[in-house]
């Protein structure tokens, strides 16, 4: 078993599910009615909630990461032309009795890099990460909690020197 997103229509993260070893790509998954007796029934028309992808999220640092479904299709639809091509290819060098020349080979299309993206606005970001301003009255506290260590801190050493005075003294 591995590990696999879930992802909204929209393809914004969700949770992670536990998959096969063997999964991969992306596959839809519906809602699920529950029925009078607590078992789960397939509702007439299904309602598409979101998709499963066996694609890791290897981009880091994503504060709400989302997986580009438009790219996965594209890819996706490269796939199948290279797949038409790949068998009209074997099809036309078969149908020449596999004499006139090499045996074709398929060529898997490359995957994109980046199917995993940012699915805040850098204004989100920026809402996200900006640090609160000190209030007032916080900052008087502060400075008043910092001159009282300071006092303290004379203090102790005053207390020191009559210590080491003392123990000279005997």
């Amino acid at each position: 078993m591995k590990s696999a997103a879930k992802v909204n229509t929209n393809g914004l993260y969700l949770e992670e599910t536990l998959v096969d070893d063997a999964f991969s790509g992306v596959v839809p998954f519906y809602a699920e009615s529950v029925g009078e007796q607590g078992d789960i029934v397939a509702p007439e028309k299904p309602e598409l909630v979101g998709y499963t992808v066996g694609v890791p999220i290897t981009t880091p640092g994503l504060f709400k990461p989302r997986f580009d479904l438009a790219a996965w299709q594209t890819y996706q639809s490269a796939v199948y032309e290279a797949q038409e091509a790949y068998i009209a290819a074997l099809d036309e060098w078969q149908a020449k009795g596999r004499i006139d020349g090499e045996q074709p080979v398929y060529i898997v299309p490359k995957q994109p890099d980046k199917l995993w993206i940012e699915g805040l606005t850098p204004e989100q970001i920026a809402e996200l990460t900006k640090q609160p301003e000190p209030q007032p009255k916080l900052r008087e506290e502060l400075t008043n909690t910092q001159m009282a260590m300071a006092d303290m801190y004379e203090q102790m050493l005053a207390m020191q020197a009559e210590l080491k005075a003392l123990k000279e003294g005997r």
